[in-house]
């Protein structure tokens, strides 16, 4: 489906105690949705460097895995944003967030995330590079609005992953320059052609 396509954005209905969602196709290809994972009853105490370590590395295998691209993340006392771009015609951001909060909820443990991650899927003028980098930073400044860090640089739980990019760092003063360059590069590549296995 092209994304930027003036269509009508209506949710799908779903079952009672679920957030409502737009059709399966706006989360596949080359969408760029921001993800909030809340925890269950705004619970806090679990995020420590071990459950970062534990998102970084769970964020590798979904970016790898579902061919989306993360260029910030932030990681907040009761809940967590995460920036998710598409990378290829195949790539599917509800599966990959639905491996994500799988995947980490031992590390969680004991508290549980919410039933359902909130999402919301950029428009074709918030795609823009300038625009767009304005939602990212709203997102990373996320730490300032809550009175935990004076810059949002300074905030420990906070980042980037883009597999195979195991340098690039959203502190850099040059990130968004090399950030795009990757994406672009990224994105001209046809997925290799898949081997039947027998």
């Amino acid at each position: 489906m092209d994304l930027s396509s003036e269509r009508s954005c209506e949710r799908e209905r779903v079952d009672k105690g679920h957030l409502p969602r737009l059709s399966h196709e706006f989360y596949r290809g080359r969408a760029f949705v921001h993800w909030t994972l809340t925890v269950e009853d705004r619970a806090t105490g679990w995020l420590t460097p071990a459950f970062h370590q534990a998102w970084q590395m769970t964020l590798l295998h979904i970016c790898a895995r579902y061919q989306v691209a993360c260029p910030t993340y932030v990681l907040m006392p009761d809940h967590a944003h995460f920036l998710g771009l598409g990378l290829h015609d195949d790539s599917d951001q509800r599966l990959a967030i639905e491996f994500l909060r799988k995947h980490l909820q031992a590390a969680l443990s004991p508290a549980r995330w919410q039933n359902q991650a909130h999402d919301h899927v950029l428009r074709r003028q918030q795609r823009e590079h300038g625009v767009f980098q304005t939602v990212a930073q709203y997102i990373l400044d996320n730490p300032i609005r809550a009175g935990l860090v004076e810059q949002a640089t300074d905030h420990p739980f906070l980042g980037c992953c883009v597999a195979g990019y195991p340098e690039l760092n959203v502190r850099q003063i040059d990130y968004w320059e090399k950030f795009w360059r990757i994406y672009n590069r990224l994105v001209e590549k046809r997925p290799e052609a898949t081997r039947s296995r027998s």
